[in-house]
């Protein structure tokens, strides 16, 4: 078995005295771990870090097998992941959100892509939050949990959208909330895709793509809690506001 893709390097784990495996979010096998020989020494350490693009061989002898992966280096991230605080945190993150939510060898071209491109965005630290929140909001999409924030759940409205449902993930107006306004989650407009993307907003958005993350899809994997990679960002993030 072989085959070449384009992938994101996620995570990397010491596999004997010089080898490590690594796990990669490939354009189309999806998330897929193999063994890189030699992987653990200081001549492979600037290519496997983290957020890297690579290019990449993989054989294995079944395709059920772990395989072994021959990498090179297309695009380092390294630079822009050590331009601040809030990048490291970032790209953090995502390696870790995507280590944690995908199945293996399942492929999710459109959120690879997505994935990619917010991954540019690392040293325009005046975008980057916005394209996190959208990129949150794509991951639970992909992963069944995506949010309808088209129109109220509960008049049919499509104006006045203030509230997210957290038991259905539909847009709530202020009128449909009634008594129930307090249980429900912040629908800033930014969320819907309207505005310049105020900080303050963005937070209010995290929050509650947060909860999906946490309380829906974390549990459907049988995983909990979350990352904590990504409550670092948001913290890292708030700090500034």
């Amino acid at each position: 078995m072989e085959w070449r893709d384009h992938g994101i390097m996620l995570n990397l784990r010491r596999h004997g005295e010089s080898s490590a495996i690594i796990d990669v979010f490939t354009e189309g096998h999806g998330r897929h771990a193999g063994v890189v020989r030699g992987g653990a020494s200081r001549k492979q350490a600037p290519v496997l870090q983290p957020g890297a693009q690579l290019d990449l061989i993989w054989r294995a002898r079944l395709e059920d097998h772990l395989g072994h992966y021959q990498a090179e280096l297309l695009r380092s991230r390294a630079a822009a992941a050590f331009s601040g605080r809030l990048a490291l945190a970032g790209l953090n993150a995502v390696t870790a959100l995507l280590s944690f939510c995908l199945p293996e060898r399942e492929p999710h071209g459109d959120l690879y892509t997505k994935s990619e491109q917010l991954l540019d965005l690392l040293e325009q630290e005046e975008l980057w939050p916005l394209a996190y929140l959208n990129w949150e909001l794509a991951l639970l999409e992909e992963m069944g949990f995506g949010l309808d924030l088209t129109s109220c759940a509960v008049t049919g409205a499509r104006e006045g959208l203030i509230y997210v449902s957290p038991k259905s993930g539909r847009a709530v107006s202020a009128k449909g909330a009634g008594d129930w306004a307090s249980r429900l989650l912040p629908l800033p407009p930014v969320l819907r895709g309207e505005g310049d993307g105020e900080d303050a907003e963005i937070a209010q958005g995290l929050r509650t793509t947060g909860f999906f993350l946490e309380a829906r899809l974390a549990p459907s994997l049988g995983r909990h809690p979350l990352p904590e990679a990504r409550g670092r960002f948001v913290d890292a993030f708030t700090r500034r506001l």
